[in-house]
């Protein structure tokens, strides 16, 4: 499964990259940079498993080699410095620690006991509202928004990720989407919303429905 939705992945970066519109970067980072952008870059490429080494925030030989590595499997030009294409292309298959540490934290709470597939799918709908109309256009906004998802008010939001869900957030970020663009989702043994099972249904997952 995982390894279908890792070829799944990149396909779909490669489809994003060739959409994107060149630009010459004016403030890339290269080897000698330094600060919270270096830092971000390597957590970023830390999830991608490019980079295995500890978040210096400091542009490193091995950050270089890392950066090259990812461009090299975007079909980007391999030079090893981040430029605004690069970073444009990264930030489009992850999302920075803090966010990543949110939506697995719903995931954790509203997949217990689903599928990894049903874990993508939650952390998924958190992605696919930040770009549709009438929700926050952030993660935290989306996750925080009022009565969003019970797990939040609940406090169950705040128990410690499992691996799993880690894992399968990184993969939701990476836009792989088994929802189909869903933008909520229920289990129908749990709820008596008439408004939530009126939405159109896009594909059922273990015990979840998801709807637009």
């Amino acid at each position: 499964m995982k390894r279908k939705l890792g070829l799944l992945a990149l396909t779909m970066l490669m489809a994003s990259i060739f959409c994107l519109p060149f630009q010459a970067s004016a403030a890339s980072l290269t080897v000698g940079s330094k600060g919270s952008e270096v830092g971000d870059l390597q957590e970023r490429l830390y999830m991608l498993d490019y980079y295995k080494g500890s978040i210096t925030k400091y542009f490193s030989a091995s950050t270089k080699s890392a950066v090259a590595a990812f461009q090299k499997g975007a079909g980007l030009k391999a030079d090893g410095v981040a430029g605004s294409v690069t970073l444009h292309a990264l930030h489009k298959v992850t999302v920075d620690r803090s966010d990543l540490s949110r939506m697995a934290r719903v995931v954790n709470a509203e997949a217990k006991g689903e599928s990894y597939k049903g874990k993508i799918a939650v952390a998924a709908v958190i992605l696919n509202r930040t770009k549709a109309n009438g929700f926050p256009g952030t993660i935290r906004g989306v996750i925080f928004a009022p009565s969003a998802f019970s797990v939040v008010s609940n406090g169950q939001f705040w128990d410690m990720p499992t691996v799993s869900a880690l894992d399968a957030s990184k993969d939701a970020a990476k836009r792989i989407d088994p929802t189909r663009g869903a933008l909520y989702f229920y289990n129908p043994k749990l709820t008596d919303s008439k408004w939530m099972k009126s939405r159109p249904v896009t594909v059922k997952i273990g015990n979840h429905v998801f709807t637009k």
